[in-house]
């Protein structure tokens, strides 16, 4: 196991500590977190503690393709880890905090199906021996993704102050990316998943 893939392994890892630290039920052994007045905002040290691990595991994304990239490190267990780590990493956070009323939950409800769409796709292409890249869209609602969810984890500030939803708006526009890139891998892949059957082809 190279170093891409253990921060790969490690960025699933911090996702599990995310998922605890947001769903355990802490007021019920006792545990209070501490809160703050900021800007007439309050803001917990539950998602202050939990935004800063958030960071921390996207910036592992970003470090493990890079080093892959540079020292020639790329194999397919890091590929495979990579893509699944991702989604571990984002779609789980997506649920729980419109499950806590933070996010709409249209955005987690998008982004999910889309990526049910698209890993069929990309399956679908393997079966036949086509690998699938990454798309621009799909890069962009990724890391639209990632920093939409960092500033809600921060409770968007600091342009609340300012009552700007930079938040929001990165959330909305992954979730806009999000279909348009399901829709890319379609149109890009629709050959592969429904094959033309040529004239010739036909047995008479």
């Amino acid at each position: 196991m190279n170093t891409p893939t253990k921060l790969t392994v490690s960025r699933i890892i911090l996702t599990f500590f995310i998922v605890l630290l947001l769903t355990i039920p802490f007021h019920s052994i006792g545990v209070q977190w501490s809160t703050y007045l900021v800007g007439g905002v309050v803001i917990s040290l539950q998602y202050i503690i939990a935004g800063v691990l958030f960071v921390i595991a996207s910036v592992t994304d970003f470090l493990d393709g890079y080093i892959a990239r540079k020292y020639n490190l790329i194999t397919d267990l890091g590929k495979m880890l990579d893509a699944i780590a991702d989604k571990i990493l984002v779609n789980p956070v997506l649920i729980i905090l419109a499950a806590n009323g933070f996010i709409n939950p249209i955005v987690p409800i998008v982004v999910v199906a889309r990526d049910i769409i698209v890993d069929a796709i990309k399956m679908e292409a393997a079966r036949k021996g086509v690998v699938v890249a990454a798309i621009g869209s799909g890069k962009m609602k990724t890391a639209c993704l990632m920093v939409g969810i960092t500033l809600t984890f921060f409770y968007n500030m600091p342009f609340e102050m300012i009552n700007v939803r930079v938040a929001d708006f990165l959330l909305y526009f992954a979730t806009a990316m999000s279909i348009l890139s399901a829709i890319e891998y379609f149109k890009l892949n629709k050959e592969i998943i429904f094959p033309t059957v040529k004239k010739e082809d036909l047995v008479v």
